[in-house]
């Protein structure tokens, strides 16, 4: 499969938000695009055009637009593993496009529980229809993402490959909603440790990310090391991406994330930044902190307060230090993974970007 890079000025191009996309991203984009808009082609509900506006792709109305959406990370990993072992990436598009859609509908729910009014620098779906009927969107979104995997056999993969594809993103999403329900248990609470911080995004944020590495190569090949290999990798990209996320809910660019900074600890979130903080911290700073986390609401005086209190532990500087240590285990994974050159140039600029991003 040919998956040639897009033009300057295609909807998926987000460089006027600052975000340069890597490879493998950008070249899977326009495939990956049409065959998410392919499966919310339906015209009979106007819950349809709730889920095409919350994909970027139709206003309040239902009209056609080409607003700033997410960066289809999970697909592209999908069809990046399927070709980096030697397959085609056409076989693995269903799975690509259910592993997107799981992850956006677990997005609108995030909004709901988080009530977060605003994603990619738009109102989120309950901000604009409410809560009951963005909860239904969701869960037909998730719906659309089952019937997606059905094409699967329609790609031409044998049954026993097919159902395992179908069995591992049903137990990574299954898997993601149990982390999401441990990250809604941890808010407000002083006494999550950095363990239970990792057992929680090893779920949350890591189970689709490892997935997405692990179906491709599933439908690539059937050497069961060469599997393994990609799901240990992507077991640790799920770590490196979502401890880079929570460094971004605390210190992002307001302009290019669309959240304002210091959301997370508003929000009181046990995410990175905090939990490390706690365990790190002097027994006044945490006596301090534990105090403002104890409030009803934070006001800048206490988000000002908590920020410096990350400054004294140095914890912008750890984070960094702690993606890099991820970043290296999933090259250390794939190290034994016959890959072409450019796949692992590719997947080095990859972690690099997963490293670095603003948003």
């Amino acid at each position: 499969m040919n998956m040639r890079p897009e033009t300057a000025d295609s909807p998926r191009d987000l460089a006027h938000v600052g975000v340069s996309l890597p490879r493998i991203v950008d070249r899977s984009g326009t495939i990956i695009r049409d065959a998410l808009r392919s499966s919310l082609a339906h015209d009979e509900s106007f819950v349809y055009d709730m889920l095409r506006y919350y994909m970027g792709w139709g206003d309040e109305t239902g009209a056609p637009v080409d607003a700033s959406t997410g960066k289809a990370v999970r697909p592209a990993l999908c069809l990046f593993g399927c070709e980096a072992v030697g397959g085609d990436a056409v076989r693995a598009l269903p799975a690509a496009v259910a592993l997107e859609f799981v992850h956006n509908f677990s997005l609108i729910h995030d909004d709901i529980q988080d009530e977060d009014e605003t994603r990619h620098s738009r109102s989120t779906l309950w901000a604009v229809w409410g809560k009951p009927k963005a909860l239904v969107a969701g869960n037909v979104l998730r719906s659309v993402a089952d019937m997606s995997l059905e094409g699967l056999r329609d790609a031409g993969l044998e049954s026993e490959v097919a159902l395992t594809a179908i069995s591992l993103l049903t137990e990574s999403y299954l898997e993601m909603i149990e982390g999401q329900y441990l990250d809604l248990a941890f808010e407000g609470r002083h006494d999550i440790c950095m363990d239970d911080y990792n057992r929680m995004i090893s779920r949350k944020t890591g189970a689709l990310i490892r997935c997405s590495l692990n179906i491709g190569a599933v439908v690539g090949t059937n050497d069961r090391e060469t599997v393994s290999a990609f799901r240990e990798c992507g077991s640790a990209l799920g770590y490196l991406f979502q401890i880079r996320d929570d460094v971004l809910g605390v210190w992002g660019d307001e302009a290019v994330t669309g959240k304002p900074v210091g959301a997370d600890i508003r929000r009181k979130k046990n995410s990175y930044p905090i939990v490390y903080t706690m365990e790190t911290a002097s027994q006044r700073d945490r006596d301090i902190l534990a105090r403002i986390y104890d409030k009803p609401e934070l006001d800048a005086a206490d988000v000002a307060q908590v920020l410096t209190v990350m400054e004294n532990v140095g914890v912008q500087r750890r984070a960094r230090a702690e993606t890099g240590i991820w970043a290296d285990r999933a090259m250390n994974a794939l190290s034994a993974v016959d890959l072409r050159p450019e796949a692992r140039r590719d997947f080095e600029e990859f972690t690099h970007f997963l490293m670095t991003r603003n948003r």
